[in-house]
Order: structure tokens, then C-alpha cells, then sequence
């Protein structure tokens, strides 16, 4: 944290992946008149339904000094057609590496926890080549790598953003497809809608 209020041009990230349920609902309160209490009902799968359960999802929650506030703060979000592996997760720091790097930052304090598809040596070795070719090139975006420590999410702020806003998109009544879940999470983040990340089952 103190070293990028020093520096104007890095950028402290929190990365974490989550997976968004079309049927699964979220635990919350609300405050309501007494006869028209807000019921979640739990939504099930129909044969005509031929879309996924669940959608996973890539975020990283960025936090930056600026000269009007302490601490600025703005997610970025992809999601992806599978799972969180390695491939994708190189893919992800790839593509925020760049949205950074429009921005005009130099270097992402990364903070992420030990799941597989962190401490890859695929990952690792990505990550390190990606860092000595924007050294020698002088562009692009350093990632300096800080492991949560084990069995920690609660140190990680991006979790409670998942939280609320699961809670947010939560629909009463009835499912959401797929496109209707994705566009709900993009308003709760005020992000757009990325064309999905995927590798191909071979690679995988």
C-alpha cells in the first residue's frame, strides 16, 4: 500500500475469480412493510433450459492514488466460457495489463491468493517473461506478485464486492439467462461487457 501512494504510476490489485449461479440464491435482509416481505425464491433447472448453471468470472480490483482523492478505485472484470485455469488467468493479466497501460500506469501491485491457476509454473513463467520484456522494451506493465497468505479470502477486499453484488443482481422470481446475469454484473460494476475469455479443450 505504501508504495504505490509513492508512486503515481503503479496501480495496487486484487484479484479473484467467482462464480455467478443462475439458480443458487444469495443470503439478504431487507427492510420491508411487514405484508410484502421480499422472498428469494430458489430457482431449478427446467429441460428446456439448455444455458449453463453458473457463469465464472475474473476480477480485479484496482487502487490508485490520485491528486483529488487518497485512493481512487475502479474493477475490471472478464468472464469465461469454462473454468479459471492457468491459460485463462495469463490471458486475464494480459488484458489488464493493457487497460492499465492506457491509463498511463507502469506497474500492478498484484495481490491474489494460492489457488492452482496462481502459482502455476505456467503462470509464474508467464509472468516473468512478461515483466523482462517490458523491462527491455521500456512499455508495458510490470506485475509484482504479493501471495495472500493461506486460507485468508477475508484479506482480500475484492470478496466482499462478489457479496453485494450477487445480492444486487439477485432476481426473486424467476432465472436469469445467461446474457441477462452478465449485463446485471457489468451495471453493478459499472463495466463492460467483454467478449468472454476461452482456450481452446486441448489446451486445457
Amino acid at each position: 500500500m505504501q508504495a504505490v501512494m509513492g508512486h503515481p504510476d503503479w496501480v495496487l490489485g486484487f484479484q479473484d475469480e467467482t462464480w455467478w449461479s443462475r439458480f443458487e440464491q444469495p443470503r439478504l435482509s431487507s427492510w420491508c412493510e411487514a405484508d410484502k416481505a421480499l422472498r428469494l425464491v430458489e430457482q431449478v433447472k427446467c429441460p428446456e433450459d439448455t444455458e449453463r448453471k453458473a457463469l465464472a468470472c475474473y476480477g480485479l480490483l484496482m487502487r490508485w492514488p490520485t491528486e483529488t482523492q487518497p485512493m481512487a478505485e475502479k474493477m475490471l472484470l472478464r468472464f469465461v466460457d469454462g473454468r479459471p485455469v492457468s491459460a485463462i488467468t495469463t490471458q486475464f493479466l494480459a488484458w489488464c495489463c493493457e487497460q492499465l497501460q492506457a491509463m498511463g500506469k507502469r506497474v500492478l501491485a498484484l495481490i491474489w491468493d494460492n489457488a492452482s491457476w496462481h502459482i502455476s509454473q505456467a503462470v509464474r513463467t508467464w509472468i516473468r517473461e512478461h515483466n523482462r520484456q517490458a523491462k527491455r522494451s521500456g512499455q508495458g506493465v510490470r506485475i509484482l506478485v504479493s501471495p495472500l497468505p493461506v486460507k485468508s479470502p477475508w484479506l482480500n477486499p475484492i470478496e466482499p464486492k462478489w457479496m453485494h453484488g450477487k445480492r444486487r443482481v439477485a432476481e426473486p422470481d424467476r432465472t436469469l439467462s445467461i446474457q441477462e446475469l452478465a449485463d446485471r454484473i457489468c451495471a453493478t460494476f459499472d463495466c463492460a461487457h467483454e467478449d468472454h475469455l476461452s482456450i481452446s479443450e486441448k489446451v486445457v
